[in-house]
């Protein structure tokens, strides 16, 4: 099988979507056929359209999503289908590509994989609020186009699953959830995974670029908590600047980490190995690879339950998701009684490993992309 894989971004870029878009790619090439970068996909008057819709939100505080719009999916069409003629393939693959593919013509079979929908992030990630009604109309139009284009629908949660059922009338025979995988090249073997950290204090590891999206005023309340209750607990942040009322003595701050570079890859995993905890109470969260990756490593996730965090952790498995409206002192509760419980902790670090080892690898994902393909369950 020759797939067409049909991409915005350069899939070769392990910084594109976080390196999801180039493990998907791996994942296929291994398990389903030869990939076909079509990516990164070029159309005319991108740097204009983005100035245009920077300049119009700078004067109004409205926005209109110039990469959501359909005078630019017809273009991704127009620019698509020249380079499908150029080549036999046998299926188009469209990672989080919606725009991309939703005004092709009927041909080729298509394979359309997103973490999220365009209505479901519309008003809860900053970026896609406060839209022009023109702006809502035309990206849930692709959103729907894309959708009913698919012969299959692979989403990585229920939450997003449901929604294109439900929502945008999506078929549930060709809807499946099949989880992402973590983004690492060289996964710890599982020995290393179930060394336990040392037991001298409650290392609590956060990890995220956007500070106030991934909660992070939220984790140094849960660090103050825990620290007058009397459990020595340290907090490291890594890969974001918090602000200066932040700072604390058992707090480290390392504002920035590329997994891709050798020694900082070798950082992050030393930092994941002295870890009890990857703690990040996300205010907003379509997936999250960031917990797939910290399974690999055996370490148990406390995170929020919102958008598709519950397709990963799964409560008392790999972890624990408190509700939105959850205090720093209430996740404090929950992560004093992990630290003061060795044994069940203990089990939750085997539970952890053994989710990614079954679900949470991109080989899994191959797999059951390869059965489904196949016509299997």
């Amino acid at each position: 099988m020759r797939i067409a894989y049909v991409t915005a971004a350069d899939p070769r870029d392990r910084h594109s979507w976080s390196g999801t878009v180039h493990y998907m790619a791996r994942a296929l090439e291994t398990h389903v056929g030869e990939v076909v970068p079509l990516g990164p996909l070029r159309t005319p008057g991108l740097p204009l359209r983005r100035a245009g819709a920077k300049a119009f939100h700078s004067v109004t505080g409205r926005r209109y999503l110039y990469k959501h719009s359909l005078s630019l999916a017809r273009a991704y069409a127009r620019r698509t289908a020249r380079l499908l003629a150029r080549e036999r393939f046998d299926l188009v693959v469209a990672p989080a590509g919606s725009a991309l593919v939703s005004h092709l013509e009927p041909g080729l079979p298509l394979l359309y994989s997103s973490d999220a929908t365009f209505d479901q992030v519309r008003d809860y990630y900053p970026e896609f609020s406060h839209l022009l009604p023109i702006s809502v109309r035309q990206g849930n139009e692709i959103e729907r186009r894309a959708i009913a284009r698919a012969e299959w629908l692979l989403y990585p949660s229920a939450w997003v699953a449901d929604f294109a059922v439900k929502f945008y009338g999506a078929d549930p025979g060709r809807v499946h959830v099949v989880p992402y995988g973590a983004n690492l090249d060289s996964p710890p073997s599982a020995d290393v995974a179930r060394r336990l950290p040392d037991p001298a204090s409650c290392n609590l590891l956060f990890i995220g670029v956007d500070w106030e999206r991934k909660g992070g005023a939220v984790a140094v309340a849960a660090y103050d908590a825990l620290v007058r209750q009397g459990v020595p607990a340290r907090l490291t942040i890594v890969g974001c600047t918090p602000p200066p009322d932040a700072a604390r003595p058992g707090i480290r701050v390392i504002p920035f980490l590329d997994k891709n570079q050798p020694v900082e890859r070798a950082t992050l995993d030393a930092l994941y190995a002295d870890a009890h905890v990857l703690f990040v109470p996300t205010r907003r969260e379509c997936y999250g690879i960031v917990f797939c990756e910290a399974a690999a490593f055996g370490v148990p996730v406390v995170s929020t339950d919102t958008g598709g965090v519950s397709g990963i952790v799964r409560e008392g498995e790999n972890g624990f998701l408190l509700p939105p409206e959850a205090t720093g002192a209430e996740y404090a509760k929950l992560l004093a009684e992990l630290f003061e419980s060795p044994e069940r902790y203990r089990s939750l670090r085997e539970a952890s490993r053994a989710a990614f080892d079954e679900r949470l690898n991109w080989d899994a994902f191959g797999r059951s992309a390869a059965r489904i393909l196949g016509g299997g369950a």
